[in-house]
């Protein structure tokens, strides 16, 4: 990966402003229509959100079967301790005020043919347009002993609330000199860099109430997201390597999970080493979520694949798919990546109905990793639409040896990130 720094990053994300959907809809463009959203995360809420701002005259219903979205980002925080839930759970009230159609239901079905969403409550939803934002599912059953009971014993914590509280409980309740081991899936998964940072917001917390523990993460891949900006941090914070606080085994050296015991509290690696945790964080390997795989919307490899310009789904038309669950070439599942795409997916819908010619695509992405609350590390990218779909043309992940300054700067843009993204998501 390229490296850069914070006035490269400045230059570049101020290039895709220039060229972004938010300056082709400066007003508002006159359309009609019935679009419904399913999913209220970052694509779907944006989405919701911009098809109000940038479409006069359309009817957008927004179905989510929360009442309030808590948010993956800065869940790891709450883990570790530095944050309560309520600092990450958001109200869909600014959405209602825009003339939103808010409905607190689970999408059941999609009927392509006849346009419908079909609610659990036996209620069904017309649309002339329907994008479909509704994140990952699980593939339980994947490792040996790997079932959805294993969320209590071993909490996942990988879809925020309930379980990033019983993983936040749990290891305040363990003793000091016991061993949390997280446990990441493969590739691909919803947010690339986020076991690596709850590994560091973790071990921000047993540094200073129980530092006799250790964290161990057994890993089925090969390299991680940022990996030498992380293992940079982890050594100068708390120690790196079988000596150190946080330990890193990759795959093919003992890292690849084959099974679990919840009775003992142990995971098996393919090569037959046996880890035991007092606290085990065993994240599941995931695909897109069941609705889509239920509606025929999914590829062979469990993923939705989509018309990478419009992210209308390649099965049906009149259907995006936008977010975690669609390949978007070279973009990560982020939920930066997930509002980038709901940006362009509204201004292709509005263009759509009203029968003008929608702006080029456009897409950007960043990540922030937080080591400690006040050390912060990034990745940031730009990226084209090309022959082979989306493609990065520009960016790259934090440096290393940088001064605590840069670092602490760093962790200032995260938090600024957060409030900028949510706001922009749900006022």
């Amino acid at each position: 990966m390229n490296r850069y720094n914070r006035r490269d990053f400045v230059k570049f994300m101020g290039a895709v402003a220039a060229t972004t959907p938010l300056t082709w809809a400066n007003t508002a463009t006159a359309a009609s229509g019935k679009v419904v959203v399913v999913g209220g995360g970052f694509g779907g809420a944006t989405c919701a959100n911009y098809l109000t701002r940038w479409g006069s005259g359309i009817e957008v219903t927004l179905v989510e079967k929360e009442s309030q979205f808590i948010t993956c980002p800065f869940s790891n925080e709450v883990i570790g301790g530095d944050a309560e839930l309520d600092s990450i759970t958001h109200s869909y009230d600014g959405l209602i005020a825009r003339g939103i159609n808010v409905v607190t239901d689970v999408a059941s079905g999609i009927d392509t043919a006849g346009k419908k969403v079909n609610l659990s409550n036996g209620d069904a939803l017309d649309y002339d347009m329907l994008v479909v934002s509704p994140g990952i599912s699980f593939k339980w059953g994947e490792v040996e002993n790997d079932e959805e009971a294993t969320k209590e014993a071993m909490p996942h914590a990988w879809q925020a609330g309930l379980q990033t509280t019983l993983l936040r409980d749990q290891i305040q309740a363990m003793a000091d000199g016991g061993t949390v081991v997280i446990v990441p899936p493969t590739k691909p998964f919803r947010c690339p860099p986020g076991p690596y940072e709850r590994a560091s917001l973790i071990a921000h917390y047993l540094k200073n109430n129980k530092p006799k523990s250790k964290i161990l993460i057994v890993d089925s891949n090969e390299s991680h997201s940022k990996q030498a900006a992380f293992q940079e941090g982890w050594n100068a914070l708390y120690g790196y390597g079988p000596e150190g606080m946080i330990e890193w085994v990759k795959g093919s050296e003992g890292g690849q999970v084959e099974s679990v015991d919840m009775a003992n509290m142990t995971v098996t690696s393919a090569f037959g080493e046996t880890y035991k945790g007092d606290v085990i964080n065993l994240i599941p390997h995931q695909t897109a979520n069941n609705l889509v795989h239920e509606s025929g919307l999914t590829n062979q490899d469990g993923w939705c694949s989509v018309d990478q310009g419009t992210f209308e789904s390649a099965a049906s038309k009149d259907v995006f798919v936008i977010g975690d669950a669609c390949v978007a070439g070279a973009m990560p599942k982020s939920g930066h990546s997930a509002a980038s795409q709901a940006k362009n997916c509204a201004a292709v819908i509005i263009s759509r109905l009203a029968g003008v010619e929608p702006p080029a695509p456009t897409y950007a992405n960043t990540c922030y990793s937080l080591i400690s609350p006040e050390y912060g590390i990034s990745v940031a990218a730009v990226y084209q639409l090309q022959e082979e779909g989306i493609t990065k043309v520009s960016g790259g992940v934090s440096p290393v040896e940088q001064s605590e300054r840069v670092h602490s700067k760093e962790a200032k843009y995260a938090k600024a990130w957060y409030k900028s993204i949510t706001s922009d998501m749900f006022s």
